[in-house]
C-alpha cells in the first residue's frame, strides 16, 4: 500500500512540472480536465 501511495505522490510531483496545471488557468473544467488527460499522456510516453 505504501508503494502505491508513494507512486501517486510521484505523479502528482510530475504533474506539477505543468504550469497551467498548477495554477489553473483554465476556467472550464473540460478544458483543465483535458489538460490533465494530455499531461497524462507526455508522462506515459516518457
Amino acid at each position: 500500500m505504501y508503494k502505491r501511495r508513494n507512486e501517486i505522490e510521484r505523479l502528482f510531483r510530475r504533474l506539477k512540472g505543468f504550469r497551467r496545471i498548477f495554477s489553473r488557468f483554465e476556467k472550464l473544467h473540460v478544458v483543465f480536465l483535458g489538460f490533465i488527460v494530455f499531461a497524462l499522456i507526455v508522462d506515459a510516453l516518457r
